[in-house]
C-alpha cells in the first residue's frame, strides 16, 4: 500500500519481490476506471485492490486520505469533514499516508480531531526521508493507531521497496478492508541497503515535480479533472462540501 502506477512491468516486479497484494490509487482517476484497471492486472498470483488517495481541502491546503473499500466514487477537493463523513458512510478503511510530510499531509491536530475515524497511519514510506518516517512512527504511537508501510511507488524501481505483512491471508478487497478496519496484527517491512536509499531519494526528488508543475498543468491547463467535485459524473452530490 500503495502504488500510483500499474502495468505489466509493475506486476512482474511485484511478483518478483514476493508481493501478494498491491493497492492501486492513482491521482485524479475516478474509482470506476481504477477498478477496471485493477481487475485487468489481478490474477491468481497477485491481487490488485482499487483505492483512492483523496485530496481534501483546496489545492493550497490539500491533505491526503487513502480510502480502501469504496463502493461509490468520491471526488477530490472536498472538505475534510465531508470526506470523512462520506468514507464512513461507505464503511471504507481510512488511512493516513505520509503524516506530517510537508504541506500535503494530515498533521497532529487533524489526526487528533478525527482519531476515531482513522484506521491506520503510514509509519514507513519509501518516498520519505528517514526523519519523516521517524516522525510518522511517533504520530502512530502518540495516537495509538496501527501502522502500515508503503512503497508509494510513482517509479517502477520503488515497487516492492516497502510493504505490510498481515497475520492472515488477504485474498480479496474485502479481506484487506476487514484487516485494516479491525486493526489486525501486522509488520511494516522495507528492503535494506544503499540501493533502497537510492530509490527512496529518486522518489523524493520526483515529489517536487509531482506536487508542483506536474499537477499545475493537469489542474489548470488541461481542463477539469475527472475527480473535480463539479464534474458531471458526480451529479452535484458533493456541492455542499466542495472547495471549488
Amino acid at each position: 500500500m500503495h502504488v500510483k502506477i500499474l502495468d505489466e512491468r509493475v506486476v512482474a516486479r511485484a511478483k518478483d519481490r514476493g508481493i501478494d497484494v498491491l493497492v492501486y490509487a492513482p491521482h485524479f482517476v475516478r474509482l470506476p476506471d481504477i477498478r477496471e484497471r485493477a481487475a485487468e492486472f489481478s490474477d491468481d498470483e497477485l491481487l490488485v485492490v482499487p483505492a483512492r488517495e483523496v485530496f481534501t481541502g483546496s489545492w493550497r491546503r490539500r491533505r491526503h486520505l487513502l480510502a480502501v473499500g469504496l463502493s461509490d466514487p468520491v471526488p477530490d477537493f472536498i472538505s475534510m469533514e465531508g470526506a470523512f463523513a462520506t468514507l464512513a458512510e461507505q464503511e471504507a478503511a481510512v488511512l493516513v499516508p505520509h503524516p506530517t510530510l510537508l504541506t500535503v499531509s494530515l498533521g497532529r491536530d487533524e489526526i487528533a480531531a478525527h482519531r476515531d475515524e482513522i484506521h491506520a497511519v503510514e509509519t514507513y514510506n519509501a518516498k520519505s526521508l528517514p526523519y519523516h518516517n521517524r516522525a510518522a512512527r511517533d504520530v502512530a504511537r502518540e495516537f495509538d493507531l496501527p501502522g502500515f508501510g508503503s512503497s508509494y511507488a510513482h517509479l517502477l524501481g520503488s515497487v516492492g521497496e516497502a510493504w505490510t505483512e498481515f497475520d492472515r491471508p488477504i485474498e480479496s478487497e474485502s479481506d484487506l478492508v476487514a484487516a485494516l478496519r479491525s486493526g489486525a496484527p501486522r509488520r511494516v517491512m522495507y528492503r535494506p541497503g544503499l540501493r533502497h536509499r537510492g530509490r527512496a531519494l529518486a522518489e523524493f526528488a520526483h515529489l517536487g515535480f509531482e506536487n508542483s508543475w506536474g499537477k499545475i498543468d493537469r489542474l489548470f491547463l488541461s481542463g477539469m479533472e475527472p475527480t473535480h467535485p463539479g464534474h458531471i459524473a458526480y451529479d452535484g452530490r458533493f456541492d455542499d462540501v466542495r472547495e471549488y
